[in-house]
């Protein structure tokens, strides 16, 4: 998985239906910023999110984690509040605040007690449009970053695989790039760089507010309107399309890395929910991914690492939410005497099946059914709630689309999940990485980390 998946699956689970009990009141500003509110009355919390349409899949080349180096500045201060008054106000309130980069979004949230929403609104919006950039706050940013990028991609040899993985298996989607950005770029910031960036893309008319917690509606408009609506707008033109040229064979790459197991990646060029053409394709792609991976009854854990014993892990991965076409990950680390081609042809055997046979009712039946019991689970969670209605609306499907999937799940037909295998998972349409591992010189590797400083 590359760097955004694995964020999303720290993040944000599955996408659900019907989160919570309230419904989701819409507000658009003059300025272009858009307002979405939910109430769920079930504790006296608020999470406040605000999503920027913008992340590495929006980054030209020579400028890639610019994104997510804005991100981190975002925390160094504006004249009203200088660097790091943001972080202690939110802290000497009670409340959590945080913020992270994905390829198609940029997003800062704060969970606060109810009667303080006030402060995250008055701080957001003075960030949004006021943000105070120093060349020598990003000298020191940039150690921080290219330490989180040492510490998170370098010294981590599946993260290096899936990023070389990433590279080959995208020929001109903007997905060929690291969120985090590749070194030489990272090395080469300026703060003009920085700058033009923020006044590009940091506009209420590219943000959406989202507001999950026990309030009222109306009163968080009003309160909105207060601090954001007086906010200036940008110019922002519609981005290029970068739509990814069609695949005409199969890829296939080996990474040389220090690690103690082999590794295996493929991954097979489908559509998402927001370019699905018929929208079901995507839907049964979902199903087909839980059929795989959806817990210890799926059949990569069942029979691959309990039932044959061939695996130590197998899982499957499908980014369902993406601005832009994806990749079905199936990823798997042999077990002892056993190597990373094994594993390909273990896999390829999972698939061979699913494009053969009709998976049983009772199979399908009972992947809805974790379906909707993760739904359910996830309605505990404010900020899942909120990040659900933040991702959407910003990837360009809609909030509204949350309330079709559990349905729309429900509808695929075991016909629909064999006619997207046959379509999509085929040979030409796959890139394949290897990790051979090379031995690991444990001395220099704890000399390496010693005094590390990692940011999120």
């Amino acid at each position: 998985m590359k760097h955004k998946l694995a964020l999303m699956m720290l993040l944000c689970p599955v996408l659900s239906a019907h989160a919570g009990a309230g419904k989701v009141f819409e507000h658009k500003f003059a300025n272009g910023l858009k307002l979405l509110v939910k109430e769920d009355h079930r504790s006296p919390v608020v999470v406040s999110q605000v999503w920027y349409k913008v992340g590495a899949s929006y980054e030209p080349g020579g400028l890639t984690g610019i994104s997510h180096m804005l991100e981190h500045m975002m925390f160094k201060g504006t004249k009203q509040y200088p660097a790091g008054e943001f972080s202690r106000i939110i802290a000497e309130n009670g409340g959590q605040e945080n913020a992270f980069t994905g390829s198609d979004y940029t997003a800062y949230f704060q969970t606060l007690e109810k009667s303080r929403l006030e402060i995250s609104f008055k701080l957001e919006a003075d960030r949004m449009r006021n943000l105070d950039l120093k060349a020598e706050e990003l000298e020191k940013e940039l150690q921080v970053v290219t330490e989180e990028r040492r510490m998170r991609t370098e010294d981590q040899p599946r993260a290096k695989t899936q990023e070389q993985f990433n590279a080959v298996a995208f020929t001109n989607s903007p997905y060929k790039n690291p969120v985090i950005g590749w070194p030489d770029d990272i090395a080469n910031y300026k703060v003009e760089d920085l700058q033009a960036w923020y006044q590009k893309w940091y506009a209420p008319n590219n943000a959406t507010l989202v507001v999950v917690g026990d309030v009222d509606s109306q009163q968080v408009v009003k309160l909105a309107e207060q601090y954001f609506a007086g906010l200036q707008p940008s110019d922002i033109k519609p981005v290029k399309p970068q739509l990814e040229a069609p695949q005409v064979g199969g890829r296939k790459l080996v990474v040389k890395a220090p690690a103690k197991l082999p590794y295996l990646m493929m991954g097979y060029k489908v559509p998402v929910l927001h370019t699905a053409n018929p929208e079901w394709e995507a839907y049964a792609l979902e199903v087909l991914t839980a059929i795989l991976d959806g817990g210890n009854s799926s059949r990569l854990s069942s029979r691959l690492v309990r039932g044959k014993q061939v695996a130590v892990s197998a899982g499957a991965a499908y980014d369902f939410g993406s601005r832009l076409s994806e990749l079905l990950l199936l990823e798997a680390t042999p077990a002892e005497g056993r190597t990373a081609i094994d594993m390909e042809y273990a896999l390829k055997e999972e698939v061979l099946q699913l494009k053969a046979e009709l998976v049983s009712d009772e199979e399908l039946k009972r992947v809805k059914a974790q379906v909707l019991a993760h739904d359910i689970y996830q309605k505990d969670s404010n900020f899942y709630q909120a990040m659900e209605l933040g991702m959407l609306e910003t990837n360009g499907i809609g909030w509204q689309k949350a309330d079709q999937y559990v349905d729309r799940i429900n509808q695929v037909t075991a016909e629909q999940v064999r006619q997207v295998a046959r379509k999509y998972l085929t040979e030409d349409n796959l890139t394949v990485a290897y990790l051979d591992p090379q031995p690991i010189n444990e001395t220099a590797k704890a000399v390496k980390h010693i005094g590390g400083h990692h940011a999120f």
